[in-house]
């Protein structure tokens, strides 16, 4: 980035904010908004209220207020990034594998009980169970272009059951226990209304394992590729026996037969070949729709994945491939989102505070998307630059606390 880029960064993030603060119902709170802003893109370590009011020269109590009080619409405010984003990727070039949407979670660790939703369950952050909550994101990938659309923190039913402490962490009475992938559905229900259509969808196998999932994308006509366990059950062929996906391929008729050979371009490194074989499939006891079951080894590494896709058969296996591995992306956003942005930073005991960090979290990120963008399209596409910053690339200079009006 040249010294007049980051020079331009201060005055592109203020007229970046300025389309949001029609959700804010005062002058105070607008500024509150962009001091909040402006804070999550600095290197403070933590990004919390108290120390970004202490940045932004403002007592940290207006900040917290500003979370859990103060009136404005962090809905709305979601939905402004969502058509936001949505226009500036109506403007990129065609992709040849299109716009995927990508459905996946994210954890972090909590100490004590009264986080919003904090119980002791797989934190994928730590890769086992302990102490923290779980949130439910949508992220759109369009060639080089990433950005996460939506945020949502997964109440567990331990919390459903005890409605006192839901009205204690201001859980409002019409907010209940969902799935994870029935949360996944309405993130991607409010991105279609603000103006989002995928070509694919993809997620990881704890989604794909879900068969009510899968079927209500299908009724819906909505294309996907998902990752699934060795443990997925469905029907081979014509076969009325369901048995699991490593069995479906251990079969002497389908073990015998020879696989073909995908090469794969990546963006993080170089090419990989997948050696690939495919079989038509069914769920439950009907036949229809038929899926294609696929399974891809690593030719260099020996990795296996298995993935279920309900896209029709002219679309040949390298383009469902392609899109199944766009989901790498959602790895990197978060990554930027929890170290840059301060994602997971939020410490509080208001469900409102945090749904409105969260929100807060979207403008921050969509501002650094297209920012991206923006550079990007001054680079060649094999620029190193031409990507979304990688973790530890600080935007500390993105401008000084703002407390006028201006």
């Amino acid at each position: 980035m040249t010294t007049d880029q980051v020079q331009a960064i201060g005055p592109e993030f203020t007229a970046f904010l300025r389309p949001f603060e029609r959700f804010f119902e005062e002058p105070e709170t607008v500024r509150h908004f962009r001091n909040y802003s402006r804070g999550l893109l600095t290197d403070l370590p933590r990004k919390t209220a108290e120390p970004l009011a202490k940045y932004a020269g403002t007592p940290p109590r207006c900040l917290q207020q500003f979370l859990k009080v103060c009136l404005w619409d962090h809905e709305g405010l979601t939905d402004g990034v969502q058509q936001e984003l949505r226009a500036a990727v109506v403007e990129l070039p065609p992709d040849p594998v299109g716009t995927v949407g990508v459905i996946d979670e994210t954890s972090a660790l909590k100490k004590g009980t009264k986080t919003p939703g904090v119980q002791r369950q797989y934190l994928g952050c730590v890769g086992k169970v302990a102490n923290g909550i779980v949130t439910v994101h949508l992220v759109a990938a369009h060639g080089k272009f990433k950005a996460l659309l939506d945020s949502e923190l997964f109440l567990p039913e331990s919390w459903e059951a005890d409605r006192e402490r839901c009205r204690e962490a201001d859980i409002p009475d019409d907010v209940h226990y969902r799935p994870k992938s029935e949360i996944a559905l309405e993130l991607l229900e409010r991105s279609e209304r603000n103006g989002w259509r995928f070509d694919w969808l993809t997620f990881d196998e704890w989604y794909g394992s879900k068969p009510g999932f899968l079927r209500v994308l299908d009724v819906a006509n909505k294309q996907y590729v998902g990752e699934v366990p060795k443990t997925f059950s469905c029907r081979p062929g014509r076969s009325r026996t369901a048995m699991s996906a490593e069995a479906i391929f251990s079969q002497p008729g389908v073990k015998k037969r020879a696989a073909k050979s995908f090469r794969l371009e990546q963006q993080t490194g170089p090419a990989a070949v997948w050696q690939v074989k495919v079989v038509d499939v069914a769920l439950g006891a009907s036949s229809r729709p038929r899926r294609r079951l696929i399974l891809a080894r690593n030719r260099e590494t020996g990795e296996i994945k298995y993935f279920i896709t309900n896209a029709p058969k002219r679309i040949g296996v390298r383009r469902v491939l392609s899109a199944a591995f766009v989901r790498w992306n959602v790895e990197h956003v978060f990554r930027v989102a929890k170290s840059e942005i301060g994602l997971t930073h939020f410490e509080g005991r208001s469900y409102v505070s945090l749904k409105r960090h969260l929100a807060l979290c979207l403008v921050a990120m969509a501002f650094v998307s297209l920012h991206t963008m923006q550079i990007r399209g001054e680079k060649s596409g094999g620029h190193p630059g031409a990507s979304l910053p990688s973790p530890g690339s600080h935007l500390s200079e993105i401008s000084a606390p703002h407390t006028s009006d201006d």
